[in-house]
């Protein structure tokens, strides 16, 4: 039996083993402690590897593919009779989107600071484990059109959300 091709997380790692952001798609991990030791025990298996392009590793029957840049680990888990290449789709398109958002200032600073934006990034990839999208582009841009909401007081937007908030007001005052 054919079945859509599936997650199981999303991690996003520092360079200590610590979490920055995860997605659970899967009931293999059903307490915070479980995610926590899956967690670590990922770190520590792939910690010696300089992963600086997409690597695959088997780790407790499943698929885990891995890529560090700066101080972050990014991690994709499935099962371990998923296509590899996907997952390594679903990696890069959640890598690249981070960095599209980021503005290509993938550090651990940046990705604290814009830790919402990331979390977008992974619900906008899957849903309960199915993959939706993995082209970083339409990832980035769905996350920035969700991000900014012109509804919300000036004093709590962003300083290009509230450009671009004044100068839809302006151009709506205008047309009047």
């Amino acid at each position: 039996m054919k079945t859509c091709p599936s997650i199981k997380n999303i991690l996003l790692l520092d360079s200590e083993g610590k979490c920055i952001a995860r997605k659970y798609c899967s009931d293999d991990w059903p307490t915070n402690n479980a995610k926590e030791a899956f967690e670590k025990a990922v770190f520590t298996k792939t910690q010696k590897s300089n992963a600086r392009t997409e690597e695959i590793t088997m780790f407790e029957n499943n698929i885990v593919v891995y890529k560090f840049v700066q101080d972050l680990h990014f991690f994709v888990t499935g099962s371990e009779d998923e296509n590899e290449l996907i997952l390594v789709t679903v990696l890069q398109g959640f890598f690249d989107s981070v960095g599209l958002v980021l503005r290509g200032n993938v550090d651990k600073v940046q990705a604290l600071e814009n830790l919402d934006l990331i979390l977008l990034c992974m619900d906008e990839i899957d849903d309960g484990g199915i993959i939706l999208e993995t082209d970083a582009n339409v990832i980035a841009e769905k996350v920035a059109t969700r991000s900014i909401d012109a509804g919300a007081p000036l004093s709590e937007q962003t300083l290009t959300q509230a450009l671009a908030t004044a100068r839809e007001q302006l151009t709506r005052s205008l047309l009047k």
